[in-house]
């Protein structure tokens, strides 16, 4: 089904077998990723992972079609809940992020999957190809969200679905403490920003959602909240009305 991949990410291709390949791209050679932020961020979201958060992933993910395309995979904290059916393409543009992304995937921790380091603004995939694309944790810190999912739209097939978590801009003072404290918690959080509305994002980029949940998860950071769970589907325009992709 994804036999055109082999030319991209090699002969080990997701699913087949228990390797993963690890493909790096030209941008990142010479580049270690932000290796602090990469030490710390399984620790930090162990117990988000260990209730509520591997909870929306694992109920989430069993979602997913035969072909998957994963953006900023990050250290691979969904491999563990995919399915065994599921072909599984991860892209981690952070060099540090994605080393851990690939230590999980060939060691048995989880799925195994094909690793790129590929730039989600352009990602190296014909249209239409992809059955799911997952973005989890992501759209908060992508230098051009508007981009990121325009590519993901026009790599995900007519009937397909993307697949979301993602904490959102809340509204009143704790939105405007939201803005005053971006600035910082960026250069902490590996460029998260606290105020992107993710779900505005989403709609802009011609999805719909078919089911989503806005809540604010137990013992989550107060200015870390609240997130945004969801399957959305692509639309296409036709004179002033959305449609679904047909």
């Amino acid at each position: 089904m994804l036999g055109w991949l082999h030319s991209v990410v090699g002969d080990r291709l997701a699913g087949q077998g228990r390797e993963s390949s690890s493909i790096e791209r030209p941008a990142d050679r010479g580049r270690t990723g932000n290796r602090a932020f990469a030490a710390v961020y399984d620790v930090f979201t162990m117990p988000a992972e260990r209730g509520w958060l591997g909870r929306c992933r694992r109920e989430l993910l069993a979602q997913v079609g035969s072909s998957v395309l994963e953006v900023g995979a990050g250290t691979g904290a969904n491999l563990r809940h995919y399915p065994r059916s599921a072909g599984v393409v991860a892209i981690e543009p952070d060099a540090a992020m994605r080393s851990k992304l690939a230590y999980r995937s060939r060691s048995g921790k989880g799925r195994a999957c094909a690793v790129l380091g590929a730039d989600a603004e352009a990602l190296p995939f014909p249209s239409g190809v992809f059955d799911t694309v997952v973005c989890t944790l992501v759209l908060c810190s992508v230098r051009h969200p508007d981009r990121v999912l325009g590519e993901l739209h026009r790599v995900l097939s007519p009937n397909g679905r993307l697949l979301v978590i993602e904490h959102v801009r809340d509204s009143g003072r704790r939105a405007e403490w939201q803005r005053r404290l971006t600035p910082f918690w960026r250069r902490l959080a590996g460029g998260c920003r606290l105020d992107h509305d993710a779900r505005a994002a989403i709609e802009r980029a011609d999805f719909a959602f078919e089911r989503s949940v806005t809540f604010v998860p137990p013992m989550s950071l107060p200015w870390l909240r609240p997130f945004l769970v969801g399957t959305a589907v692509p639309l296409r325009r036709t004179g002033d009305s959305r449609k679904r992709v047909r």
